[in-house]
């Protein structure tokens, strides 16, 4: 399926239960407008309820991923604190959307990834970069704090060092540095970036779809807990769960415990 036409910002297709998103919006290089957020946020609640779709790859239209957001007139001197939360939040569910999906996500990012931009990837489960992608918090050198949950991803993503390298120092990440740093998961060619990020998702799309989701929303839940007993507790509930579901019962592993690992 394809949302493409005359005035779309964003198209996507679906093949082997993959679906693609592309940012379409190359002339101001895919940076977010309220339009393209209201696309987002459309595109991600049709993926969710349809069957045959089993993760999500998110792309740019070259030659960026995202090169943020246009602020617009939140910097404007009569616009009010409350004003800026309220559009601030419009801005951010461009983001936190894929962050919020209960599948498997992928940023296969293909050039710069900028403010909000770097936001995006940081909201997907999986970063998979071309070698021409280039990460840039851009805050402080237009004298913005980071917003939208940046320190909080970018934290755990790479990091404290790493993270105030970016937030702090303005360093702009290239793909093989975000690789070492733990940002990026796998680097390609530009040109097989597509083909090697939905090969990926495959993996997690061709699984049972119920497994798969529960495992997602135990990896979200137990990020929220302090201790150990806590998680395991949480994650047992999900295994007992999973034992009574076909994708265990009927699966080619033998089912009979073997002691000593005989």
């Amino acid at each position: 399926m394809s949302l493409e036409s005359g005035s779309s910002e964003l198209s996507y297709e679906v093949a082997d239960r993959v679906a693609v998103l592309t940012l379409n919006a190359p002339e101001r290089r895919n940076a977010f407008t309220v339009g393209l957020i209201a696309e987002i946020v459309a595109a991600f609640d049709d993926l969710e309820s349809r069957p045959d779709v089993g993760a999500v790859v998110i792309t740019g239209a070259p030659p960026a991923f995202c090169a943020g957001a246009l602020l617009g007139d939140l910097a404007a001197p009569d616009a009010t604190a409350a004003d800026r939360r309220r559009r601030l939040g419009g801005i951010y569910e461009g983001f936190l959307r894929v962050a919020h999906c209960p599948l498997p996500t992928v940023a296969a990012v293909n050039g710069p990834a900028v403010g909000a931009g770097m936001n995006l990837a940081l909201a997907a489960d999986v970063r998979i970069a071309g070698a021409s992608a280039r990460f840039d918090s851009r805050f402080l050198k237009i004298g913005l704090h980071p917003g939208g949950g940046f320190t909080w991803m970018a934290r755990r993503a790479m990091g404290l060092q790493a993270t105030a390298a970016a937030a702090l120092f303005s360093d702009v990440l290239s793909a093989s540095m975000a690789e070492r740093c733990g940002l990026v998961w796998q680097v390609t060619e530009d040109d097989e970036l597509l083909d090697v990020a939905a090969r990926y998702a495959g993996r997690a799309a061709s699984a049972d779809p119920a497994l798969v989701r529960r495992i997602k929303a135990s990896m979200l839940a137990t990020g929220q807990v302090a201790t150990l007993a806590e998680a395991v507790d949480i994650e047992a509930e999900a295994q007992v769960w999973s034992m009574d579901q076909a994708a265990f019962r009927d699966g080619p592993v033998p089912r009979q415990a073997s002691a000593g690992g005989r």
